[in-house]
């Protein structure tokens, strides 16, 4: 059993510091670091690289905003409309920043008359990383509480319950597909096949670990016909990784 560690903030001086935030933040500037090493050892441009990033930093907070207010509370901004702009109180969404940046990341690099396919390999390979560290502050401040267990990795909550906590299986899931991007350097895989595994990897495991989360208690998620919102997009994700394996494997085999 882990122990509950609650660290939502801490004080410098007299600035205070969310973790959550700080976290997020990191995840994004090493996750964008390793992909702008990608890039160089790609021979690509690296300078575009970053011109990227700023549109995907911009787009994914717009995109996770959008989805979390659409999907998992829009009866509550409906109500509320100044609320929609306080996003220090929370409510962003994985899966609307990764909709934001996949539309962000294509509409530049179209403009930029580029292979698409070779940037998103490369932008896309540190994401794993960037998003694990990022959730860790998930971990810290435990907004994704699961169902009762007595799985070795629960978590004694502070109403006695032992529960998983999906901040930690997130964060460790993207540590865990960072570690599969590595052996893929080895074996030198086909152009496009990071996104692919990206895709399916994420997609399958947060479409299975969202029926981990809590169905009752304080912090429970939005549900349509049994299934969260991000269910739904994963079943997305799945969809098109498969959809870009197929075309990535007849194009492969093209004479």
């Amino acid at each position: 059993m882990i122990p509950y560690i609650y660290f939502p903030h801490f004080s410098v001086g007299p600035l205070t510091i969310q973790v959550w935030g700080l976290m997020v933040a990191l995840g994004f500037l090493i996750g964008a670091t390793v992909s702008a090493r990608m890039i160089k050892k790609q021979g690509l441009d690296a300078v575009m690289l970053w011109d990227l990033l700023v549109w995907i930093l911009i787009a994914s907070m717009v995109g996770a905003r959008l989805f979390h207010i659409l999907f998992y509370e829009p009866s509550y901004y409906f109500a509320h409309p100044f609320e929609i702009m306080a996003i220090w109180n929370g409510g962003m969404s994985s899966m609307g920043g990764f909709a934001g940046a996949v539309i962000a990341s294509i509409w530049f690099l179209r403009r930029r008359h580029v292979d698409v396919w070779k940037y998103a390999d490369a932008a896309i390979f540190g994401l794993p990383l960037g998003y694990g560290i990022g959730r860790i502050g998930c971990f810290f401040i435990h907004d994704h509480p699961g169902t009762a267990t007595d799985f070795f990795l629960g978590i004694r909550y502070p109403d006695g319950m032992i529960r998983h906590d999906l901040g930690l299986y997130l964060f460790l899931n993207g540590f865990l597909l960072f570690a599969i991007f590595l052996l893929l350097v080895k074996y030198r895989v086909r152009q496009g096949m990071y996104l692919v595994t990206f895709l399916l990897w994420y997609g399958i495991s947060r479409f299975f670990l969202d029926f981990l989360r809590a169905t009752s208690g304080p912090i429970v998620d939005t549900r349509y016909l049994f299934l969260t919102p991000a269910q739904y997009a994963s079943l997305g994700m799945i969809t098109y990784g498969c959809f870009l394996f197929w075309k990535f494997r007849q194009k492969k085999t093209e004479p």
